[in-house]
């Protein structure tokens, strides 16, 4: 038998992220009422219809009223804010989490804004798609995903308790739990996932450009390994705006190193040694079939399947 473990669940932003919390906390059975807050008309209507939140509102502070859990789903410079219009409606022991993808500035955030009687556990699951809005979430989209938690240094009691509730109920969604050091975090997360995007966004900007070769050619063209940096190129602008700014001194560690390597590939194919190339293909190789064999492909999941229906 399912148990509960937050009676009320308050969900603050509906996109992809916000609405697959709830459609896997509702399908696991693991949470009992759901509020929503979304500062968007159009999402609002959009959640009323699909009909799987019990109260929707534009009112934050209303929404976290008597709720257990807040998990915080807005772009990550919109954190702060969010958290300090959650802040009045807190209840004592009340868990605030957060789905950002930066950690160090948006705990930072989320400390300051939330009273002492609430217990900030900073969060991350590191699942999703090019898609976004109320109606782009499915129940699974957690399911044998990492989710990393950045707790504050407390070792009291009650603070640890509501770690272990909160890592007990992304199991339930089907997730992996793991804490870390949030600025590891966001050094982990430059690599694996911050710099990709923005050479995505990038090399897709620079094939629009060209002169030389029209956008039509362009889309009608296009191999595997461009239309995979267009499916990158197609997530939300405002989330990855927000990701640049929150975490740019990681972003830029990494992209000057990878700015190094591009330059020493560049000579290699300049004079033709083959041997590096060779060398280098290989590699990247195996860390492809390291993450297959680790279940983290992130093939589009659920085709077929009514994605509307909570």
């Amino acid at each position: 038998m399912t148990t509960v473990i937050f009676p009320k669940m308050a969900v603050i932003g509906c996109g992809l992220i916000g609405s697959s919390v709830i459609r896997a906390a509702r399908a696991a059975g693991v949470v009992g009422t759901v509020a929503v807050a979304d500062a968007s008309p159009e999402h609002r209507q959009a959640i009323v219809k699909l009909g799987y939140a019990d109260l929707v509102t534009a009112d934050v502070a209303e929404a976290v009223t008597d709720a257990d859990l807040i998990v915080l789903a807005v772009p990550v410079l919109a954190m702060g804010p969010a958290a300090a219009e959650a802040a009045s409606g807190l209840k004592g022991g009340a868990i605030v989490t957060d789905v950002g993808s930066v950690k160090g500035s948006v705990a930072d955030a989320l400390l300051a804004a939330s009273p002492d009687h609430a217990f900030v556990i900073p969060g991350h699951p590191v699942a999703g798609s090019e898609q976004s809005g109320p109606d782009a979430g499915f129940a699974d989209l957690f399911n044998r995903r990492w989710v990393i938690l950045t707790p504050q240094d407390r070792t009291d009691t009650p603070y640890q308790d509501a770690v272990h509730r909160l890592t007990a109920f992304w199991t339930a969604l089907g997730a992996q739990v793991e804490c870390m050091d949030a600025g590891h975090h966001d050094l982990v997360l430059a690599v694996t996932s911050h710099l990709p995007h923005l050479i995505a966004y990038n090399i897709v900007g620079t094939a629009a450009d060209m002169e030389e070769v029209t956008q039509a050619e362009v889309m009608k063209y296009s191999a595997g390994g461009f239309r995979d940096f267009t499916r990158i190129a197609a997530s939300d602008p405002t989330m990855w705006r927000d990701v640049f700014v929150a975490n740019k001194d990681a972003v830029l560690e990494i992209l000057g190193r990878f700015t190094e390597d591009l330059q020493a590939l560049s000579r290699a194919i300049r004079w033709g040694e083959s041997d590096k190339l060779f060398d280098l293909f290989s590699r990247t190789r195996d860390i492809r079939r390291g993450i297959i064999a680790a279940g983290q492909e992130t093939a589009e999941p659920n085709f077929g399947r009514d994605r509307n229906k909570p």
